[in-house]
């Protein structure tokens, strides 16, 4: 885990993840891959995490936002804007969708 300009207390986070510009209070579970993604290329933003927050892995964070406390993050879910509420769920997945015979349609090849 990678930490910048952040503040961890009673958290659990010993996976690889980039928590910068953050403030995340006590309970919090960051799972393996996260990120906050804390700079737009011009001005840096602050994420806040709440208490007793599970925040799944390969999930990204774009700051500014604000996650309040007994929040659950669904794994790959990427967060952009605003404030999860207390007790949620966030989630932002797409349908799978399987493309039949991409693989030799892309690369010119015959089954």
């Amino acid at each position: 885990m990678k930490l910048k300009k952040s503040s961890l207390k009673g958290v659990k986070a010993g996976h690889l993840s980039y928590i910068g510009d953050a403030q995340i209070d006590e309970g919090t579970n960051i799972g393996a891959g996260v990120i906050t993604c804390n700079y737009d290329g011009i001005k840096k933003y602050k994420t806040i995490i709440g208490k007793n927050v599970f925040i799944g892995s390969d999930s990204q964070l774009v700051a500014p936002i604000n996650i309040e406390d007994d929040v659950m993050i669904a794994a790959g879910t990427t967060l952009t804007s605003g404030t999860v509420k207390k007790g949620s769920l966030a989630i932002s997945r797409t349908k799978l969708r399987n493309i039949k015979d991409f693989y030799y349609k892309f690369f010119g090849v015959k089954k």
